[in-house]
């Protein structure tokens, strides 16, 4: 499998605080790689390693085959677009200035093509509108064609959606899939918005405390997250002892609720619930979400 981005053991300290810590991870080529971790994680540190802005402790990365510490890590980061914390915009220029800017800071003509990159991230009526009177998902948007104005293979986004009304979010969910799939381009993205990123994401990265605690295919967390039933009792206490005698995985939700994982026979447990007087009042299944998965995976404590 081809690789666009690689890590070997990845360490940045600031001071006695270590941000990242042995991280090794792999994007794969033509991927929505979903990097998904709490605020304080290491997910922007590891961007800002990525796209040269800071240097690593320890440790090494690899763009498209080439190391950080060789000749043409320059070359290969030119190969990548990234967003990083908040959009780099010009708030005093319109959408169109800003992209012919970008194209003279890269050293390409400053006509090479503005109107197709608005038209692509749906800016291109904004006219003399200047940035400062943009929406935030506009400005997003803007910062993503900015990104793309080199006509990089790989966008790596930072928090995308982060602050963005619903509208907004779907904006920029339907652009990551639009670039991805229609202009091949593999697509790095952080987010805390797990509902969200689980509709874009093919592969998923998860971090805690600068470490890589798993990385998955959405194909395997769609078969990890595990279905189970809901049940509404009039007694708690007792749904819970029925399903340690009877060896049911289980837990109780917080409000006061009982959920049974895995495979097992309905009316079994049921009638198990009936002689120890705890009456049902509801059941209902359901399946696992990213965001329960990352929480059970974490522990449960996780600020996602």
């Amino acid at each position: 499998m081809n690789y666009v981005v690689e890590t070997e053991s990845l360490c940045k300290d600031y001071g006695r605080s270590r941000a990242l810590c042995n991280l090794s991870m792999k994007v794969p080529k033509g991927a929505v790689y979903g990097f998904v971790g709490a605020n304080g994680a290491g997910k922007t540190t590891l961007i800002r390693l990525l796209c040269g802005l800071q240097e690593p402790t320890a440790g090494s990365y690899t763009l498209y085959g080439v190391k950080n510490r060789e000749a043409g890590i320059g070359k290969a980061r030119r190969r990548i677009g990234a967003v990083v914390e908040t959009p780099s915009v010009y708030l005093d220029m319109t959408a169109a200035e800003n992209i012919r800017q970008q194209y003279q800071i890269l050293g390409l003509p400053d006509d090479r093509g503005a109107d197709d990159l608005l038209e692509l991230v749906g800016l291109r009526d904004t006219g003399k509108k200047k940035v400062r009177n943009f929406s935030l998902g506009m400005r997003q948007r803007l910062g993503i064609a900015v990104a793309l104005a080199g006509s990089p293979d790989c966008l790596i986004l930072d928090e995308p959606t982060n602050g963005l009304d619903p509208q907004g979010i779907i904006d920029i969910r339907e652009l990551i899939l639009r670039l991805n799939r229609e202009q091949q381009i593999t697509v790095m993205v952080s987010s805390h918005i797990l509902d969200e990123l689980s509709r874009i994401a093919t592969h998923y990265g998860f971090i805690a405390q600068g470490r890589l605690i798993r990385e998955i295919t959405a194909e395997e967390l769609e078969q990890s997250c595990r279905r189970y039933t809901v049940f509404e009792v009039d007694r708690p206490e007792a749904f819970a002892l029925v399903c340690e005698a009877g060896g049911w995985e289980y837990r109780i939700t917080e409000d006061r609720k009982g959920a049974v994982y895995g495979d097992f026979v309905l009316t079994d447990l049921i009638l198990a619930l009936k002689e120890a007087d705890c009456g049902v009042l509801s059941f209902e299944q359901k399946e696992e979400t990213l965001e329960s998965y990352y929480m059970n995976m974490m522990g449960g404590g996780a600020d996602a």
